[in-house]
């Protein structure tokens, strides 16, 4: 009778880690966009590279619709751009809030 409980929680937490992971590979693509867009910005692009084309549209594709809902009210500093930070830790808060829930 105490294996049942023992079962869902362990699958609890086997669904709270899948999701912290999750959650860690995006805040991961976030960081390699930024610092792709930083490089790129300053000149260091090869030019008609498709591997290279092909990584770039999928980070944009990825990240970007999540960083534009904090672009909207977080405006640039001047060449700075601090809304991918704010996005980050918003993403850490509240992921690690709902993992904790997920746990239990």
């Amino acid at each position: 009778m105490t294996t049942v409980p023992l079962v869902l929680g362990d699958a609890r937490g086997q669904v709270a880690d899948y999701f912290g992971t999750l959650l860690n590979i995006y805040v991961v693509l976030i960081f390699v966009h930024i610092l792709a867009s930083l490089f790129f910005s300053f000149g260091g692009r090869v030019p008609y590279n498709r591997a290279l084309n092909a990584v770039l549209e999928f980070l944009r594709h990825v990240c970007e619709p999540y960083l534009r809902v904090f672009r909207r009210f977080i405006p640039p500093l001047g060449p700075v751009d601090l809304s991918p930070l704010v996005a980050i830790l918003a993403l850490t808060i509240v992921g690690g809030l709902i993992v904790g829930l997920v746990r239990g």
